[in-house]
């Protein structure tokens, strides 16, 4: 039987991934917090939810959660959508809606 070796080689953050993946927690923290707890807090002005942006919402809080934790993912599309380029803005979003109403 072939046995398979799978080496793992540990990445060396500089300070200022460490510093970015540390914001990318802690925007994904209340947000998320928020959405479990009371999503109640993010209805608009009429008392209902805006599936469209809540689902933009929610795929950033999983970005921020999944760069915040140091997650790396292997496929393009998943290393895109979950980078904090795409997560932050999506996030600022959820505050906006949070806190705009």
């Amino acid at each position: 039987m072939a046995t398979i070796q799978l080496t793992h080689t540990p990445i060396l953050n500089s300070k200022a991934q460490v510093l970015a993946m540390t914001v990318s927690f802690l925007l994904a923290l209340p947000l998320a917090a928020i959405l479990l707890v009371h999503p109640a807090l993010m209805l608009d002005a009429n008392g209902h939810y805006n599936h469209s942006q809540l689902m933009l919402v929610m795929i950033g809080i999983s970005g921020g959660f999944i760069h915040g934790v140091g997650f790396i993912p292997r496929f393009w599309l998943w290393k895109w959508l979950f980078s904090p380029y795409i997560a932050w803005p999506l996030m600022i979003l959820g505050y906006y809606i949070w806190i705009g109403n």
